[in-house]
């Protein structure tokens, strides 16, 4: 008997079906939006912390000490957990077992939180050594200043001052930082369940809070205790997070009760379809922890920089990918339930047509305009050459926005028929190729290799998952899909041009106001110029799916 929470229900919800093509839409709309806000607000949190504590020995061990809960986190509730609960969630709702579901979901819910516990405890009792030998060996030794190592954007002789005491400070965060991993292992779960019925906006207002309690964190609490401060936001972050969600079970008239039976069977199922997920979670994961391994081995600030040039590129890989994962993978799981593959067809290819549409544009955008929102994000930490630094990590990490965010369905595609072994396959073979990639690219490109490596890795592994779904599936209508690709290509090079031809002209005009708010006047305009052109090319290229993506955010409004 566990003493943790149970979600049962006072009165279960009729059984679900999957929902049309508009409510899809419609759903997509809402959480992209939320997204779209919430990866803002995000940037503003961000922003506030670089200004606060700068690119360096403390924004370098808070971004270490994060690595690891967020690695368990994603492993054991918004990961793994997640792909292996709503299917077999969903199947039970489908065929009308609504008291079967809400078991299994207490049972899941109380599992998880248990899990958490165990794993909390052994962390903390081994953090400093943890830190040390597999997060950020770089933070124990100093980094060797022999002249002919340089920055190959700056030239400049690259050296790191030797500071044993950032191994506890790292140690100190990351045992703060798993408080929230206690909440998360909650509040994951009821995400999924939310999802399942086909309820949207509270899980996608949930990161928003949790970047409110960030923004607390470095806003107010640093005053008073420097980087702890923003560790101890972040676990308020997490409360939010979860608190956020609880009206949304009340709607489902669900109710919190002590329970755990690790015999119903239902659970089991879950636990086994999760096991071949988690590993390949673990080694997906290994390439931010290989990252931020090799990161500490070089010049100060590189974990910070690896750190921003992801987060930028996660913007438009979130509210895109992500979006359409979170709303696509609750409708597969119904429709392998009902054994419709047409239906999942449909699904998929429309799901990957908008992804193409709005993807590629918006990692060439990435590519050519990102400089300027770097600027902004430094508050002042960073300097001309971090600055570019980060940008030309971030540069390498938007060719990998398409085939992330292509990722994101395919890989859900593969959950929703229950079937983990495949997807993990192709996680060992993708991280098998990160790895070699990072040792070789990092020594032309120093931590912007970090970037291409993963950029070039994540990519093979998607078009790996698509020809095998092709196969299973017996086509994913992927003549609609070659023919969406050739027109997206050719408006976003058309934009392209546009933009990189517009550039002198943008970023020669003298405009007497704050730095920032220069830059973000010139990004801005280059980034509006781009999506005029590519939005014109598109209707003159008759793309059908700007003209569902426009349907699709007007029905909002309807």
């Amino acid at each position: 008997m566990s003493t943790s929470p149970e979600i049962s229900p006072a009165s279960p919800p009729d059984a679900l079906n999957a929902p049309s093509a508009g409510r899809i839409a419609r759903s997509a709309a809402l959480v992209i939006g939320i997204l779209t806000f919430g990866k803002l607000f995000s940037l503003l949190e961000k922003w506030i912390g670089l200004d606060r504590f700068g690119v360096g020995i403390d924004w370098d061990t808070y971004s270490a000490a994060n690595q690891l809960p967020s690695q368990l986190f994603i492993l054991i509730s918004g990961g793994a957990l997640a792909y292996a609960f709503v299917p077999v969630f969903s199947g039970l709702l489908n065929k009308g077992q609504r008291d079967q579901a809400w078991k299994l979901a207490a049972n899941v819910v109380n599992t998880v939180f248990l899990a958490a516990l165990i794993l909390s405890v052994v962390v903390f009792l081994t953090a400093p050594w943890l830190v040390s030998h597999v997060i950020a060996p770089g933070f124990a030794r100093p980094y060797l200043d022999g002249g002919a190592l340089r920055d190959p954007l700056t030239g400049a002789a690259l050296t790191q001052i030797a500071r044993p005491d950032r191994v506890m400070q790292t140690a100190n965060l990351m045992r703060i930082l798993l408080l929230s991993l206690m909440l998360f292992s909650i509040s994951g779960l009821v995400s999924g369940i939310l999802h399942t019925h086909q309820r949207f906006l509270l899980p996608a207002l949930s990161p928003i809070m949790y970047d409110v309690g960030n923004l607390i964190g470095v806003a107010i609490l640093a005053r008073f205790w420097g980087i702890y401060g923003a560790a101890i936001g972040a676990v308020i972050g997490a409360g939010l997070h979860l608190l956020i969600q609880v009206p949304g079970l009340i709607r489902l008239r669900a109710r919190w009760m002590p329970y755990l039976n690790w015999a119903n069977p239902e659970l089991r199922e879950v636990l086994l379809l999760m096991l071949p997920r988690a590993v390949g979670l673990s080694l997906a994961n290994m390439n931010l922890l290989i990252a931020s391994n090799i990161a500490s081995s070089l010049e100060a600030g590189s974990v910070a920089a690896f750190d921003r040039g992801y987060a930028l590129m996660q913007i438009p890989q979130t509210i895109i990918g992500t979006a359409m994962g979170i709303v696509i993978f609750p409708t597969l799981a119904l429709l392998s339930a009902a054994g419709n593959i047409e239906g999942k067809r449909s699904a998929m290819s429309g799901s990957l047509r908008f992804i193409l549409a709005a993807s590629i544009p918006a990692a060439l955008m990435m590519a050519v305009a990102g400089r300027p929102l770097v600027s902004i994000l430094e508050g002042g930490a960073f300097d001309s050459a971090g600055v570019s630094r980060v940008f030309f990590v971030l540069q390498l990490f938007a060719l990998g926005i398409v085939t992330q965010s292509i990722g994101e369905i395919v890989g859900r595609a593969f959950y929703a028929d229950k079937d983990m072994i495949v997807p993990l396959l192709a996680q060992l073979f993708e991280v098998t190729l990160n790895i070699i990639f990072a040792f070789i690219f990092v020594n032309w490109f120093r931590v912007a290799g970090l970037g291409l490596a993963n950029s070039v890795a994540v990519g093979l592994e998607a078009v790996l998952l698509l020809i095998i779904l092709r196969r299973r599936w017996q086509g994913i209508q992927e003549g609609m899909l070659f023919t969406a690709l050739v027109k997206t290509l050719i408006a976003a090079g058309v934009m392209t041009a546009a933009m990189m031809a517009a550039a002198p002209v943008i970023y020669g005009i003298h405009l007497p106001f704050d730095q920032r708010l220069v830059n973000l006047l010139r990004g801005g305009a280059q980034i509006a110029l781009g999506a005029s052109v590519y939005l014109g090319t598109a209707l003159l290229l008759r793309m059908r799916e700007m003209g569902e993506l426009a349907r699709l955010f007007l029905k909002r409004g309807t």
